[in-house]
């Protein structure tokens, strides 16, 4: 690196308000973000998250390109095809139609004409449903190791798409239909510049036990009581999955014992059921928490089937009961019909699947020797981006030797952190408050909407930039944000366009 551009860095640092960890500023013009698993293009690419790492072997390769098509397997509810196993309610009908080319998804089109636009087919965003009486419990068998209550006759999910049969009163609707519509708001800079944010919000109706309460004259359902908790989770990017599995359970909690009080942070780790335990007959299976949302599954395993039973219905030997199982909508469904088939993804098709999702290569950085990029790396620190966006790892041992001893770049500390109020869904998930959520990884960040040109950024995909993503923060963030928020504009620019070379 030129000796100018070093002291230009260096000078940036020195500038913060507020000391910051100390940050191995390798980071700067590292290219090779996921270590020697990294996969290189000439610029933007549609095919950047969709490649088996690079040092994988022949023989994994061939794996992954069996699960890459299962991945993309459009699931049937009918008994007589092969792909059987969709539904009885789902939210979607294949992996690949949340995350686009493996990328992130995105929320529904409003038309200028209409206020709500109801979920349908191929929709990347669903609900989590909770009940919550604000009580922190001991995690036992009973209550699932501290897992979120599920709504009494629904579930923990809500599933607005049904197979045939399942609504006779509203076909292709599961437990409920979904509509959504944006709320907008802005933001002024000091500088005077304005930005509009938006909000998706979400209603439900027609669900599947609602009634018209004569006395109050209202619609009434267990899903509308004042006790349920829901919020919106859209698809996330699958690359470096494997990698963030690698990365060593001490150094993420070293990361949560840090001292950050003079920028208001507090990394947390998030302690979860962890079904590979459960089912290895550990009687207290609960693990260290590092994908979904707030960090509530412990694994690429339990991530991936978990979502495969979920999202799209298909029972597996994870989780090989039906998600609605016991309910009086999946009762009145199965009553008449043919007995139960079993599991419906074989063992092998549920492992090529995990296998593939392990193995998603990260993308090489571009442009990591421009001089605006690297000066917006130094802004990154300097305005405390990385107290929470943690750039490197080395990782330790792995299933899969490619994974292991690789230094990465995932720009995550996979904590938990208070996000603030206008991030909030109000749902508890293990240890999680309604508040908080993970730091999510920053690699690949720059092809995300050359993937997907409507992907959109956050946990609901509100965000339609990387700006608004930032100016959304609050909380624990909000120390970063203001910084942010004081920079001259050109220098805003300059950290986005660092963002966007990972």
């Amino acid at each position: 690196m030129k000796a100018w551009i070093v002291l230009t860095v260096l000078n940036l640092m020195a500038g913060a308000a507020t000391a910051a960890p100390q940050i191995d500023m390798d980071y700067v013009h590292a290219e090779k973000s996921g270590g020697e698993t990294t996969v290189f293009f000439k610029g933007q690419s549609i095919w950047a998250f969709r490649n088996p790492a690079a040092n994988l072997s022949e023989e994994e390769i061939a794996r992954h390109l069996t699960g890459d098509a299962l991945f993309e397997r459009n699931f049937s509810d009918d008994p007589n095809r092969f792909e059987y196993g969709l539904g009885p309610v789902h939210n979607n009908t294949s992996c690949n139609a949340c995350h686009a080319k493996d990328g992130r998804g995105a929320l529904p089109v409003v038309p200028f004409n209409k206020e709500w636009v109801p979920l349908r087919q191929n929709e990347a965003v669903f609900l989590r449903i909770s009940i919550e009486d604000g009580v922190k419990k001991p995690k036992t068998k009973e209550n699932k190791f501290g897992a979120p209550v599920p709504v009494p006759g629904f579930s923990d999910q809500l599933f607005h798409l049904g197979s045939l049969g399942v609504r006779e009163d509203l076909p292709g609707t599961g437990q409920a239909q979904v509509w959504m519509k944006y709320e907008k708001s802005q933001f002024t800079y000091p500088d005077g510049d304005v930005v509009e944010l938006r909000k998706p919000v979400f209603k439900v109706t027609g669900a599947y036990d609602e009634y018209f309460d004569s006395v109050s004259g209202e619609m009434k359902s267990r899903l509308y009581e004042k006790d349920v908790r829901m919020g919106a989770r859209i698809g996330t990017p699958m690359i470096g999955l494997g990698l963030l599995e690698a990365i060593k359970e001490s150094d993420i909690l070293a990361l949560a014992q840090r001292d950050l009080s003079a920028e208001g942070v507090s990394g947390k780790a998030n302690w979860v059921f962890d079904i590979e335990k459960s089912m290895a007959g550990d009687p207290y299976p609960v693990s260290l928490g590092r994908f979904g949302l707030k960090n509530n599954t412990p694994s690429v395993l339990h991530q991936s089937l978990g979502a495969l039973r979920g999202d799209i219905g298909v029972t597996n030997y994870a989780f090989p009961d039906e998600s609605i199982a016991g309910t009086p909508l999946y009762e009145a469904y199965r009553s008449g019909r043919e007995p139960h088939a079993g599991v419906e993804a074989t063992d092998q098709v549920a492992n090529d699947i995990v296998f593939y999702s392990q193995t998603l290569a990260v993308p090489a950085r571009r442009g990591a020797t421009e001089a605006e990029v690297i000066r917006g790396a130094g802004i990154f620190h300097q305005v405390s981006c990385t107290t929470c966006h943690q750039p490197s790892f080395t990782t330790g041992d792995h299933p899969i030797k490619a994974f292991a001893n690789q230094k990465i770049y995932p720009y995550t500390d996979l904590l938990l952190h208070d996000m603030g109020e206008g991030l909030a869904d109000g749902r508890q998930d293990f240890d999680a408050d309604g508040r908080e959520w993970k730091t999510r990884p920053l690699w690949g960040m720059g092809h995300t909407q050359t993937i997907n040109p409507r992907a959109g950024f956050l946990h609901d995909g509100r965000a339609r930039t990387l700006e608004e993503a930032i100016l959304w923060h609050g909380g624990e963030a909000e120390y970063s944000k203001n910084k942010f928020a004081r920079l001259p504009k050109a220098d805003r620019s300059a950290l986005i366009q660092f963002i966007k070379s990972l």
